[in-house]
């Protein structure tokens, strides 16, 4: 996306909104409580009531947040109470928070489900399809550990493509037994873990192959979570030539990140989450691991996003907000913190998300993609939480806690 079309996107945005600086600090009950005075919430709950997730069907079966410690635990999404407190839709997008939402890409470029066919790619004509915006996901079923939810609708694209899309969606709740077997690690004592994974299919409904030529869809989650003084988001990549792999990072967004916020090394990327600088990156298919993940020090949780990436395939679509030379060379896997749009603006949170796309969907009628995205929180010691650091994203927690102090 052009980063000064952004700015006074966001510009606009925020002045809609009036978002306040939320702090983090409310705990699981309390958001929970928050949420169901305003929609309906459904909660999966481990059997002894201390892992739990909450879901809201109106916004397409997205996880709100979760925690380690039952209803007095840490709540760990994302809220934007403001807006959901005030009942408006605003125009545009309605960014009501949540740790796992369901969209789709791409955002911009020829083949864009943003923008409508011959409109300009500027904020005044981006729309974000109502269907992962407003529109529920009806509620297919639901158990303690798990909820299934399901859409049918059409979306047109910039280039006038019409497709036909089904969608089922299933949120789970993982048992620690499974969280740390996809760790690949063993349990470790004192840390408290909630893990659960979002299995999102897409289907071609229609009557006509989905192809590059008229564009493809992808299926695109985003978790927002709240910021700290001490979060760094990790994203370790594969180590190789440019020539090879591509770049390391695309970190031009908004405009280069400073390099007191953004460090890349050879093999792992770190980005300051403190939700105070308006910033994002992207790892393209060659370089992800299909692993990111974000650390706070202050509060000592360790956050993990794992996703499926199929080996060998680099299609992936473009969101950039222009017509483009390669529609197909878009990222893996996406981190992006919040903060003040312009001087003297408020931030849309403040927020930090962990994000992952699904390769580009080239479907016959009748077939589908499932992606998958594994969101994994872990609270405890140090000592242990350094152990899976380590195993899982190859940094230990010293080397993320100091990457960006002087």
């Amino acid at each position: 996306m052009n980063h000064r079309l952004l700015i006074t996107a966001i510009v606009a945005l925020t002045a809609m909104t009036s978002i306040p600086h939320f702090a983090f600090g409310a705990n699981f009950g309390d958001d929970s409580a928050f949420l169901k005075k305003h929609t309906d919430l459904i909660v999966l709950s481990d059997k002894a009531g201390l892992a739990k997730v909450a879901l809201v069907p109106a916004w397409q079966g997205r996880v709100m947040t979760s925690t380690t410690g039952g209803d007095a635990g840490p709540s760990f999404g994302w809220i934007n109470r403001e807006l959901i407190a005030s009942g408006k839709i605003l125009p545009h997008m309605n960014a009501f928070g949540g740790e796992d939402r369901f969209w789709m890409g791409p955002e911009g470029g020829q083949f864009s489900i943003f923008f409508e066919k011959g409109k300009k790619f500027e904020f005044a004509d981006w729309q974000t399809p109502a269907i992962f915006d407003t529109e529920p996901f009806k509620v297919v079923s639901k158990a303690a550990d798990k909820a299934v939810f399901g859409a049918e609708f059409s979306l047109t694209n910039y280039s006038g493509t019409v497709f036909e899309v089904g969608v089922e969606r299933e949120v789970r709740l993982l048992s620690p037994d499974v969280a740390w077997a996809k760790l690949g690690v063993k349990a470790a004592k004192d840390v408290s873990v909630v893990a659960y994974a979002s299995n999102n299919k897409i289907v071609n409904r229609g009557k006509e192959g989905w192809k590059k030529e008229t564009g493809l869809l992808s299926v695109w989650i985003l978790g927002m979570f709240n910021p700290s003084p001490s979060t760094t988001v990790v994203v370790p990549i594969k180590a190789g030539p440019e020539a090879e792999l591509g770049v390391k990072v695309t970190s031009d967004y908004f405009g280069q990140v400073p390099p007191d916020r953004l460090v890349v090394r050879e093999d792992v990327v770190f980005l300051r989450a403190d939700g105070q600088y308006r910033s994002k990156i992207g790892i393209g298919p060659k370089r992800s691991k299909a692993i990111l993940g974000s650390y706070d020090a202050d509060g000592k949780v360790l956050t993990l996003v794992q996703f499926n990436q199929p080996e060998g395939v680099t299609d992936y679509v473009n969101s950039l907000w222009k017509l483009q030379d390669h529609p197909f060379s878009g990222d893996a896997a996406n981190s992006y913190n919040d903060g003040p749009p312009a001087p003297g603006a408020k931030p849309m949170g403040p927020f930090y998300e962990l994000e992952s796309s699904s390769p580009a969907a080239a479907l016959a009628p009748g077939k589908s993609l499932t992606h998958t995205h594994r969101t994994i929180h872990l609270t405890g010691p140090e000592p242990a939480l350094d152990e899976i650091a380590k195993a899982a994203l190859g940094v230990p927690l010293e080397g993320i806690k100091t990457v960006f102090k002087k």
